[in-house]
């Protein structure tokens, strides 16, 4: 029977284990002395041949053998692979005992469903439950050798009382070359139908429920027969158990005490037991040992199942089930709590400990929080709250930007100024433009909007924008009364749009650094019409003549772009879509738009001598420029 010791270290204390080193039945000096004393008489034997019986020459050849030995013996992986193979085998060893069918639950449902207390009905169930105990007598003979020995022939099986001569004689002539045991599982369902037609299950519910219970014993049956068909295949069984021993056959030569006198390194000591060969012997072979215990644990191991048991005890308790206790129940009475809505079960003294502990209410029960963070928050001060730490996070504007970026539908810089008019508008009633007039760079009050950060959505594009205010506090110039490009198509004005220059700064007067020398004369003829446009920021250092990279300005045919009314008073100067670059460093010319057309407009306002505040959306710079 399954050696048993679990009360024995059902507390832990100093050295609980250490009294089950003591025990004899079950324990590994049971399993593996013979292996043991066999690999110590023979290491023995060599360490007296080497040491008696052979010259001098023949003990320097012995001692080069000891020695390769004993370097290339840890080439044998005996860790890796024992270790994977007794995790392999004790998995298994547990799955095979939770295969095991038991009677528990097809009994309860059987002496539920099927009624009649008279002969019968009892008869019916009474054969019913016999029926199944004889479907797992037959498996557990086929897989186990102390239930076989038990009941070696079916003749056996007949006098135990599990099956009648009639039912030997029908299990007999129904010819199958495979293992039978599952006729009398088709025997319980033939009679669960004869009862229900009889009446006694009382619907289909019932009926159901019960050959679902049944198929589940019979399914349990079925994988005990089908571990003992398939095991552990013979390979991996066969590698470990050569990784074990030739390891320790080679062990036998390399670990033998060779003669100090010789100087060879790490045998500086002649000692005549090895105590630590002997150890590792004791636990490889022993881990070896326990994985040949439990890899057919239906034997006749002190740990194996005891079958015979097992079918004892579910024969004797399914009967009882079924029979003795149908309809066989106490008088029914009112319980010793019944008028106590706080009932109490009472303690012994040896447990009184235990109502000295407070009951567990959860993790935070004792958790405590300051009282100033314990009133609610109304629900419009904490979206504000949380716009605002939005927009003082870097991180959090960029990322919004990044997310409401999309490309232009209708040209390159077209959803770009669609998207810089909707913030315009925003900008025009935000009370912290007008507040910006003072060019002190610490001055928290002229930072747009809250947080030192733009409103939610500016500057949506993946580039820079740059914009400028005016100081003085005029009037913005609404959208409604930006104009396209057509009154300037009517003059014959051909406004042209400063896409890539940032580097040169303007004063009011018309720069004709971004012009070519053949339209330098045809720009100067528009001039007079249309006010150029304000750079965005100061104005380059002197130079003594015109670079030869300077920017020139793309036309386009079609008037696509947006047009300030020269007459309007507007605070924005200029918005360019264009990264911050520096001033000294021409920017080469941007290639044509992808939509055609030899005239493209720009964003222009009237310009005033007098300093500008710059400031960069993306990166929250500040430039001055005259």
């Amino acid at each position: 029977m399954t050696v048993t010791y679990t009360a024995r270290v059902a507390n832990a204390r100093f050295c609980g284990f250490s009294k089950l080193l003591l025990a004899w039945k079950g324990s590994i000096y049971k399993v593996l002395y013979k292996e043991f004393l066999a690999f110590f008489a023979m290491y023995t034997a060599i360490s007296i041949t080497y040491r008696f019986f052979l010259y001098d020459d023949q003990k320097r050849y012995f001692e080069k053998l000891a020695i390769y030995c004993n370097h290339y013996a840890s080439l044998i992986p005996m860790s890796f692979v024992l270790g994977f193979y007794v995790t392999l085998v004790v998995n298994r060893w547990w799955s095979q005992y939770t295969s095991i069918p038991l009677p528990d639950r097809l009994m309860c449902v059987l002496s539920g469903g099927l009624q009649g207390s008279d002969e019968r009905g009892r008869l019916l169930r009474r054969t019913m439950m016999r029926y199944a105990s004889l479907s797992s007598l037959l498996i557990l003979r086929s897989v186990s050798t102390a239930v076989f020995k038990r009941f070696p022939t079916m003749d056996h099986v007949v006098e135990a009382g599990f099956m009648t001569r009639e039912e030997r004689k029908k299990f007999e002539g129904l010819h199958s070359p495979y293992n039978k045991y599952w006729i009398p599982c088709v025997w319980f369902t033939n009679l669960a139908a004869v009862a229900r037609g009889e009446g006694r299950i009382k619907d289909d519910h019932t009926l159901k429920l019960l050959l679902e219970e049944l198929n589940a014993f019979r399914g349990k049956c079925s994988m005990l027969f089908h571990y003992d068909m398939i095991s552990v295949p013979l390979v991996y069984t066969q590698v470990v158990t050569l990784a074990v021993y030739s390891f320790f056959l080679v062990c036998l030569i390399g670990r033998q005490f060779l003669d100090p006198g010789q100087g060879y390194p790490g045998h500086d000591l002649d000692l005549y037991v090895p105590i630590f060969t002997l150890l590792q012997f004791f636990f490889y072979a022993g881990w070896l040992k326990v994985a040949e215990q439990l890899i057919n644990p239906f034997g006749e191991d002190d740990d194996d199942f005891e079958t015979n048991w097992l079918i004892d005890r579910n024969f004797q308790v399914s009967m009882m089930a079924v029979d003795e206790m149908y309809g066989d129940l106490p008088m029914m009475e009112r319980d010793r709590y019944w008028n106590d809505s706080n009932p109490r079960p009472p303690y012994t003294a040896a447990t009184l400990f235990v109502l000295r502990k407070p009951s567990f209410q959860g993790s935070t029960f004792d958790m405590a929080i300051p009282k100033e963070e314990m009133h609610f928050q109304p629900l419009e001060d904490i979206a504000e709250n949380l716009e605002e730490s939005g927009s003082r996070h870097p991180n959090m504007a960029l990322f919004n930007r990044l997310l409401n970026a999309a490309p232009s539908p209708t040209g390159l810089m077209g959803g770009a100024l669609r998207r810089t008019s909707a913030q315009l508008q925003r900008l025009r009633h935000s009370p912290s433009i007008d507040q910006c007039t003072s060019d002190d760079e610490d001055n928290e009050s002229c930072k747009i909007g809250k947080g030192g950060s733009l409103p939610s959505g500016l500057g949506q594009d993946t580039q820079s924008t740059v914009s400028s205010f005016r100081d003085e506090k005029s009037a913005t110039t609404p959208l409604l009364e930006i104009q396209f490009g057509a009154e300037q198509e009517k003059r014959g004005v051909h406004p042209a749009f400063n896409h890539g220059k940032l580097g040169r700064g303007r004063d009011g007067r018309g720069d004709e650094d971004g012009q070519t020398r053949d339209e330098g004369e045809k720009t100067e003829s528009t001039r007079g019409e249309i006010q150029a446009p304000v750079s965005l920021l100061p104005p380059a250092p002197s130079q003594s003549k015109e670079t030869p990279n300077s920017a020139i300005p793309i036309t386009s045919r079609h008037p696509s772009a947006f047009l300030f009314n020269p007459t309007a008073h507007s605070s924005l100067e200029h918005c360019s879509s264009q990264p911050i670059i520096n001033q000294n460093r021409a920017v080469p010319a941007i290639p044509k738009p992808p939509f055609g057309g030899n005239k493209m407009s720009f964003l222009t306002v009237p310009s005033y001598n007098e300093p500008q505040r710059f400031r960069s959306v993306s990166m929250g710079s500040e430039l001055t420029g005259s």
